[in-house]
């Protein structure tokens, strides 16, 4: 099983670690996470891959910049 890190908004993957192996989840930070956080945040993929849904530098500037683009659904596909 892999994470895979992309944006939420642009859908840019943001990195990948490819093998959990030894790895537990309280070193990814994921268990600071509440229940709605986490459906909020994290999917699987087809492959059973965990998807974590951020935001990159790019969407982050321009929701500062703009921010009624958070007011759409999608706001910078």
């Amino acid at each position: 099983m892999a994470i895979h890190y992309e944006c939420r908004h642009c859908r840019t993957p943001l990195g990948t670690i490819s093998s959990l192996h030894g790895i537990p989840e309280n070193r990814l930070g994921l268990h600071f996470l509440t229940l709605e956080e986490r459906s909020d945040i994290i999917a699987y993929n087809p492959q059973g891959d965990m998807v974590v849904k951020l935001v990159c530098d790019y969407c982050s500037e321009a929701a500062l910049r703009h921010p009624e683009l958070l007011l759409v659904s999608s706001p910078l596909q």
